[in-house]
């Protein structure tokens, strides 16, 4: 497992979850997502604020700990976590036709690409 990689993927996690907790409508906006109120932002906060910066910071002592018993099993955890969101992606596509390249198969790329080296490890 290379803790260089589950560093880098860490950092995505925690840039995107404190993007997530600041700047809520603005994080989803390239997706055409308008937020609707408080209840609306309070989620894109919870899930990709909140969590975004959980999956950082685990992710970011793992890198640390190589060798350890924490790392095997958050990169495994991340990796998968990422490989399904790259499927979703998959079955979006598969559903309804992205118009552009940016957002989703770029974050399809990202995830993708991040899942296959992070399990490549394990």
């Amino acid at each position: 497992m290379s803790s260089l990689v589950t560093g880098l993927v860490a950092l995505f996690f925690l840039g995107m979850g404190l993007y997530g907790l600041t700047a809520p409508s603005a994080l989803v906006r390239p997706f055409g997502v308008a937020l609707s109120g408080p209840e609306a932002r309070a989620e894109v906060r919870a899930v990709y604020g909140g969590f975004g910066v959980g999956v950082g910071c685990i992710s970011g002592w793992a890198a640390f700990e190589p060798g350890g018993g924490l790392q095997r099993g958050v990169v495994l955890a991340v990796g998968v976590a990422l490989a399904g969101m790259a499927a979703g992606r998959l079955v979006a596509r598969a559903v309804e036709r992205p118009r552009a390249f940016y957002p989703a198969w770029f974050y399809f790329w990202v995830e993708a690409v991040g899942a296959a080296a992070l399990l490549a490890g394990v």
